[in-house]
């Protein structure tokens, strides 16, 4: 159960239903091939950006002092604010900006750049990850957690070699309803996360 709230919270922020018509728009100039490519090396890279988190995370947070309620109330907040955003249908300038689209608009490869980072492996699933890890750091957990994060890679890539089809299946109106759906979970995640922290920082005042 633990590992399942995991992985539907990390689903809910990366998102890769409401990213298809960003990954179609970005692979347009593709061949085949060349799109099934990208989906591997995005996927890749994000598997392994949040494995790299979930080791180092701890050792940053205690490298600057930060505690863990205050690195949740930081957390939280972020991805109180992307899901904001995506329960409006769009896509947070937190994980992308405009000097960021024109940038990616001439690049060759978008697999690693701005795909797999910022917009699925962003501020918010980074900050989930180190959360998770910092809250369960036992050997057994980061076993959990590998298995958890490389089975999102798959469900991702799966999504992702389909997005063609299901971009024209779902239509602009279905992904934006998944999109809200995946919003008002990530603000209820985000609050959780915030209100941990507070009763971490403040135990006196919760009682």
């Amino acid at each position: 159960m633990l590992y399942i709230k995991f992985f539907l919270g990390l689903l809910a922020i990366i998102n890769p239903v409401g990213l298809l018509p960003v990954f179609v728009s970005l692979t347009s100039h593709q061949t085949e091939v060349e799109r099934q490519h990208t989906n591997r090396v995005a996927n890749f890279a994000v598997v392994v950006i949040l494995l790299v988190t979930m080791i180092a995370g701890q050792h940053i947070l205690s490298m600057f002092s930060i505690s863990l309620s205050a690195f949740r109330i930081a957390g939280g907040s972020l991805i109180c604010i992307i899901a904001m955003s995506m329960l409006q249908g769009k896509i947070s300038e937190v994980k992308r900006n405009q000097e960021e689209d024109r940038e990616s608009s001439g690049m060759e490869s978008v697999a690693v750049v701005p795909l797999a980072l910022p917009l699925m492996a962003g501020p918010g699933a980074i900050s989930s990850v180190i959360v998770f890890a910092a809250e369960h750091n036992k050997m057994v957990n980061f076993i959990g957690m590998f298995l958890t994060i490389v089975t999102l890679g798959l469900v991702s890539w799966g999504l992702f070699r389909m997005a063609p089809v299901l971009f024209k299946f779902l239509g602009k109106t279905g992904i934006n309803v998944i999109t809200r759906l995946m919003g008002l979970l990530m603000l209820s995640l985000g609050i959780e996360v915030i209100s941990a922290g507070v009763k971490g920082l403040f135990p006196t005042l919760i009682g």
